[in-house]
């Protein structure tokens, strides 16, 4: 009797194990596989506390079309730089924002400027921080889902802006800046998006 009593207890308490260790393993996958819930990755993005991107640039405006490649970093709460890879003839060209100081550096002619409380410090629209920013701050912000995708809408000033942003990795593929006032737009393509 004691055997057969200390053999159930055994198998109850293995069985315990088993179901909690299942458990566990199974809300690990859950929250890796869980990057199809639109909100969660809206709220992933809004939350971003640092990150590094090269972007493909093109600027469209009146009169002419630019194109550039830019390597981007931000660290929370006010930290971020940007440095023009292409074209040639401004490589090297490093914008690095620190609250309310701006420098200006260009690593191949060897030249810094810096700025003490420049007074466009935010109004760099090419930041996927200032989005975030403007997104937060507009009461008009929304997001929709599309098939794989998710469009992130919001406005600040005289621009609209949507992020694109791929629902698989939840990472941002594009943003489109229309400006209403004037006939600028720019389109960007997010590449080697590392997000923290």
């Amino acid at each position: 009797m004691k055997k057969k009593l200390f053999f159930l207890i055994t198998i109850i308490i293995f069985l315990i194990i088993v179901v909690i260790i299942f458990y566990k393993n199974m809300s690990k996958i859950s929250k890796i596989g869980h990057t199809n819930n639109s909100q969660e990755i809206v709220e992933n993005i809004l939350n971003i506390s640092s990150y590094s991107a090269t972007i493909n640039v093109k600027v469209i405006s009146n009169k002419n079309e630019n194109q550039y490649i830019i390597k981007q970093e931000y660290q929370s709460p006010d930290i971020n730089s940007q440095e023009v890879i292409e074209p040639s003839n401004i490589a090297g060209t490093k914008i690095i924002r620190e609250g309310n100081k701006l420098t200006l550096e260009n690593t191949s002619l060897n030249l810094s400027s810096i700025f003490e409380n420049y007074q466009y410090i935010s109004s760099n629209n090419l930041d996927l921080s200032t989005f975030i920013e403007d997104y937060n701050n507009d009461d008009q912000s929304k997001y929709e889902e599309k098939n794989e995708e998710i469009k992130m809408y919001t406005s600040s000033d005289d621009c609209k802006k949507i992020l694109y942003i791929d629902k698989k990795t939840g990472l941002p593929t594009q943003l489109e800046i229309k400006h209403t006032n004037k006939k600028n737009e720019v389109y960007i393509l997010y590449n080697e998006v590392k997000i923290k």
